[in-house]
């Protein structure tokens, strides 16, 4: 499921990347920090912060934790929507871990 969210995230499609991320919940399928550093990623490239920050909170709540590539794609999420304080803090949270 990681391979073909990031496929999707390659391919600019991040409506694809949830709908796989869901398939893979509805499969059982745990998902780990590469499966949700891809998906933010997608969201990302699509410029929907909030879908990402949505993600980031919801691996936070299934107690997986974020590492640089997340805190990358998602700081970039934020700069992408004009969100420089939300970035700033992220870097913080990311020096911080």
């Amino acid at each position: 499921y990681s391979a073909l969210i990031s496929a999707c995230e390659k391919g600019g499609q991040w409506e694809k990347a949830l709908a796989v991320f869901e398939t893979m919940l509805e499969a059982g399928v745990t998902p780990d920090a590469i499966t949700y550093s891809a998906l933010i990623s997608a969201c990302e490239k699509g410029g929907q912060w909030e879908e990402a920050l949505a993600a980031f909170e919801n691996m936070r709540k299934a107690g997986v934790d974020p590492n640089v590539v997340t805190y990358t794609a998602l700081i970039g999420a934020a700069k992408g929507v004009g969100r420089w304080e939300a970035a700033w803090e992220l870097f913080l949270e990311m020096e911080a871990a």
